[in-house]
């Protein structure tokens, strides 16, 4: 049986570990073993037992931790991985080096949008014998950085779709969490990135012309703290409803008007967008990273600049006000994702990569 590991040292649960965790169901489900060593206590380990699986706790200190990456290496011989797949700045140098101590192919995932640094980046130059990014943006800043462009391949998340073909609407959930209408919701980890305070800033502009709307905010992180401290003291704690972590996001997106994503300085091709896609769910979203490789404004969606809170309030009001249109949008949005963005889709992608690169690998072996 092949086997690839999947390394991350994240402490946290967002996109990017969901992505990660989802992708390895997937991959496990083709017929493939798939290991995941991350951070003991870490959310991704949590989640990981819960999903099946026996991930491996393993500390990972910093970049130069020597003892994390003897003990990956290790556990790549012992376990006879085929792939190494990496996705956090620490784990990409431990598992990349791990994997070139034990002499297998690497596979990194850049995710987020943030520029990399120019120079040597032996993270994705030398530790990395493909570089996999969330959307054609992030593939060019990688590019950028020096690596050969036949070695970034653009490999957005894919929805399961599945999951969206039994929903019958959301009155139920919505009624199920005392929500009115309209419901304004938005699917994010809370960090600085993605921009909770210009959404709740937004929000409080929306409720002057419809002050029965609620405001979803669905996710956990860090910064939820602040952004709960936030909403009380614009006096919007009762209109705002914090869920935490849930794992019935198609539902909870199904019970919305009108899906944001306020992002202000990094994303890929964010799955919470095209879940509200597939959800039928019409979208704003604000144009950063990969964001507008998607969202064709006023045609799959509306963009805004990011932290302009006036201007995010404008064009949600004018998905309140403006429902055929809104609507029409939601169902491009809709076929985009139903065409491109499978899960079933980006899998076989994904293992034709491995794939690849381990026929490189038994050729270099063969000498030829």
């Amino acid at each position: 049986m092949t086997t690839v590991l999947h390394t991350e040292s994240s402490l946290g649960l967002g996109g990017q570990e969901i992505r990660t965790l989802d992708e390895a169901v997937a991959v496990a489900a083709r017929g493939w073993r798939v290991l995941i060593a991350c951070q003991p206590r870490s959310r991704l380990h949590e989640r990981a037992r819960a999903r099946g699986f026996e991930p491996r706790a393993l500390r990972m200190r910093g970049p130069w931790d020597v003892g994390a990456v003897l003990r990956i290496a290790g556990l790549i011989r012992r376990e006879r991985v085929d792939v190494v797949h990496t996705h956090s700045s620490i784990d990409g140098w431990l598992g990349g080096m791990g994997g070139r101590l034990a002499g297998v192919p690497i596979v990194r995932t850049r995710h987020v949008s943030i520029p990399i640094r120019r120079g040597l980046n032996p993270v994705y130059r030398w530790l990395a014998d493909r570089v996999i990014t969330s959307g054609e943006a992030i593939r060019a800043l990688v590019i950028a950085a020096g690596v050969p462009p036949d070695r970034v391949i653009p490999m957005p998340a894919g929805v399961r779709l599945e999951e969206f073909e039994t929903l019958t609407g959301g009155e139920e959930m919505a009624r199920s969490l005392g929500l009115s209408r309209p419901v304004i919701g938005s699917v994010a980890m809370f960090r600085g990135s993605k921009g909770h305070h210009v959404l709740l800033e937004a929000f409080s502009l929306v409720r002057q012309r419809h002050p029965t709307a609620r405001l979803l905010l669905v996710g956990d992180g860090g910064r939820r703290a602040w952004v709960e401290s936030l909403a009380k003291e614009r006096g919007l704690a009762a209109a705002v409803l914090f869920t935490g972590f849930r794992p019935d996001v198609p539902a909870l997106l199904s019970a919305m008007d009108c899906f944001v994503l306020a992002s202000t300085r990094t994303e890929g091709v964010p799955q919470s967008l095209l879940q509200a896609f597939a959800a039928g769910v019409p979208v704003v979203a604000s144009a950063v990273g990969g964001v507008p490789e998607v969202v064709q404004d006023g045609v799959t969606g509306l963009l805004v600049p990011p932290g302009d809170p006036p201007g995010l309030a404008r064009v949600i009001e004018a998905v309140l006000e403006e429902r055929e249109g809104a609507a029409a949008r939601a169902r491009t949005a809709m076929a985009l994702v139903k065409e491109r963005f499978s899960q079933d889709a980006s899998i076989s992608r994904l293992l034709a990569l491995y794939g690849d690169l381990l026929e490189l690998r038994q050729d270099k072996c063969r000498g030829i």
